[in-house]
């Protein structure tokens, strides 16, 4: 097992010093202890950094991502909550490449109003119209992509 001091740490993670301790004060790292006043760490915290790192990412809150650590440290996935995630951000795709098409046409469009030209005026419905479905309480599920592996 190899041992690396905090500085080490942060200088291969990319995770300032300031962050690791935090990081440590609210359970998602451990330390081992201190060699003088520096904190030492097992070089597995490296990995376990890569892990919140992407839990970040995909947009889990830090105690979203501390939950998905058992006592021992190691993770345990709710892959439901995992599938719910990816869902929402599924969603968040298509809204963004509605919002992409939208900006390129208003680029493109020779129209001399953008609120003249009936492409527009459609992509403004289509969008306006997606998004007061996905706030509806009742709205219908999206289906789900198909599973991998």
């Amino acid at each position: 097992m190899r041992v690396l001091d905090i500085g080490e740490v942060a200088e291969r993670s990319g995770v300032p010093p300031s962050t690791l301790r935090y990081y440590e004060e609210i359970g998602l790292i451990r330390s081992l202890g201190r060699h003088g006043l520096r904190r030492q760490f097992d070089g597995d915290v490296l990995l376990k950094l890569q892990l919140v790192s992407l839990g970040k990412a995909a947009g889990f809150s830090l105690v979203e991502i501390a939950a998905m650590f058992g006592r021992d440290g190691r993770p345990e996935i709710p892959r439901g909550q995992l599938h719910v995630r990816a869902d929402e951000l599924e969603r968040q795709i298509l809204d963004l490449r509605m919002l992409r098409d939208m900006l390129r046409h208003v680029a493109d469009c020779p129209a001399p109003s953008h609120l003249e030209c009936p492409n527009f005026r459609k992509l403004l419905t289509t969008a306006t119209s997606r998004r007061a479905a996905a706030k509806s309480p009742g709205r219908a599920a999206m289906p789900k992509p198909a599973r991998r592996g």
